[in-house]
């Protein structure tokens, strides 16, 4: 394939990294920040839950599901061209966000948010993939790793600052700025790769991004349904089957086109790649869930504020941002296998043993030690899976792999998000049978005979995704050695 621009060599890539990791940071946090500001949404512009949860669902929405078409975009144009497109559309719909004076714009607007996040987020990966040498990328996959798990956590605190001190409005205000910042940035720090000409797939396009939305949207609003009927004879099973056939014709369109198609197959005989994919989406799926049974039995339970409950997690960030460039450096220089095991390890058992700490009346610390090995653990599961990842791959489908990857960490969160809402009112209806109400609600007006049961529903919870860490588990044990170990020191890609 021919080549259109030059790549910038010889310099440092680390300020590039630094300069995309603050947009990075930027739209992780805008998809946990909303949960704090709902009930002031709520009462100013007179909206009800149900349409105050499509805020959120909207913007996850039109982030996940065009992830393999704008990983494709970065190798066609170049990451940092529709980093920058991506972050334009995402500043300016973030200031629209906070003018709105309606829930109906404010969700519109939350679209047009979400698209501008999906152009960014691959970039980021395709970046390190082609400026990064192999045996130096597990450093630079430590960083992604880390502000990934920091941006969990600052989006509920930050959101409960600003709402309480300026007005749910500034939780997209303070984008605009953040924004500016990260535009001059990475203007004049991020190099201008070589682009490679491809044809765009359009029936790939259209058959990937179907069924990417219904798939993902059928999960996603599962719950809100009772995952029964939606409208007359479609049902969210309905949805999400015929996603599935979708997504099915997809990859048979994938292997039948004989010209250029939007997802190279081929990605998926790199054996670590394949396995990687598996092991992020246990990632993603036990990241997004494990903060919902721990919030509500702190603020049900403990009658935390949701800030005070969102600085629990602070040791767990602060210990995985200190470990996250001792795991970088050592995934450069020891089988992924090992490392990404004991992370996963450990990460699972942290759950497990978190689950037995929610009691009512339990020390803090009880809580906070297995929290603390949460974040040990996750600083060694970042790095080596997302740089074993892209080790092997040609520099051409940097942006088309970084799609994938990312795409299926975010269907893992997805599936998170519902599989722990499901098991949580499971748990609910067996331990409290009385109580009506999703979860959320219930803490509202949850007596304290009630509070033994309840704690004990939410940490039972956390079992599920202690478990499916498990399926992760087996899958990086199954990890080959990367080429750069077995052939020495890579050169930089593009030289």
């Amino acid at each position: 394939m021919a080549e259109r621009g030059r790549a910038v060599t010889g310099a440092s890539p680390w300020p590039a990294l630094w300069a995309l990791s603050i947009g990075f940071f930027m739209i992780l946090v805008d998809a946990t920040i909303v949960s704090v500001a709902t009930p002031a949404i709520m009462t100013d512009l007179g909206a009800d839950v149900a349409s105050v949860v499509w805020v959120t669902s909207a913007y996850l929405l039109a982030y996940a599901v065009p992830l393999l078409v704008t990983g494709r975009l970065g190798d066609r144009f170049g990451p940092k061209q529709v980093y920058l497109v991506g972050l334009v559309i995402f500043t300016l719909a973030s200031l629209w966000c906070g003018l709105t004076t309606t829930v109906e714009q404010l969700i519109l607007a939350r679209i047009v948010q979400g698209l501008g996040a999906s152009l960014m987020n691959p970039q980021t990966m395709a970046v390190i993939t082609r400026t990064f040498p192999a045996d130096r990328r597990g450093r630079a996959m430590s960083l992604w790793g880390a502000v990934a798990g920091i941006a969990t956590l600052v989006g509920p605190i930050l959101g409960g600052v600003l709402v309480d001190g300026l007005g749910w409005e500034w939780i997209f205000f303070v984008n605009v700025p953040v924004g500016a910042v990260a535009f001059v940035l990475v203007t004049r720090l991020v190099p201008t790769l070589p682009t490679h000409v491809h044809r765009f797939d359009l029936i790939g396009v259209a058959l990937s991004g179907a069924g990417m939305f219904l798939v993902v949207f059928g999960i996603q609003e599962g719950q809100t349904y009772d995952w029964g009927t939606i409208a007359g004879p479609i049902s969210v099973w309905t949805l999400i089957a015929a996603g599935l056939v979708l997504l099915v014709a997809f990859v048979f369109w994938q292997l039948r086109n004989s010209g250029e198609p939007l997802l190279p197959m081929g990605l998926f005989r790199d054996r670590n790649f394949s396995l990687a994919n598996v092991a992020i989406t246990t990632v993603g799926f036990t990241v997004t869930a494990m903060s919902f049974p721990l919030m509500l039995y702190a603020q049900g339970v403990r009658g935390l504020s949701p800030t005070e409950a969102a600085l629990l997690l602070a040791p767990m960030a602060v210990v995985s941002g200190l470990l996250a460039p001792l795991a970088g450096r050592m995934a450069d220089r020891h089988h992924p296998r090992y490392l990404a095991g004991v992370g996963i390890t450990g990460f699972s058992a942290a759950l497990f043993w978190l689950a037995g700490a929610l009691v009512p009346g339990a020390p803090i610390w009880q809580l906070v030690l297995p929290l603390v090995l949460v974040g040990a653990a996750s600083a060694f599961v970042w790095a080596p899976i997302g740089s074993t990842a892209t080790r092997n791959l040609p520099m051409a489908h940097a942006g088309g792999a970084s799609g994938v990857y990312n795409t299926t960490r975010q269907v893992g969160a997805v599936l998170g998000s519902a599989g722990i809402a499901a098991i949580m009112e499971a748990r609910l209806a067996a331990l409290l049978p009385g109580m009506t109400g999703d979860a959320e609600a219930a803490v509202t007006r949850l007596p304290p005979e009630q509070h033994a049961a309840f704690a004990a529903a939410m940490g039972q919870s956390l079992l599920l995704p202690a478990v499916v860490l498990l399926f992760g588990l087996v899958a990086v044990l199954c990890f080959a050695r990367p080429v750069h170990l077995r052939r020495g020191p890579a050169v930089v890609a593009g030289d």
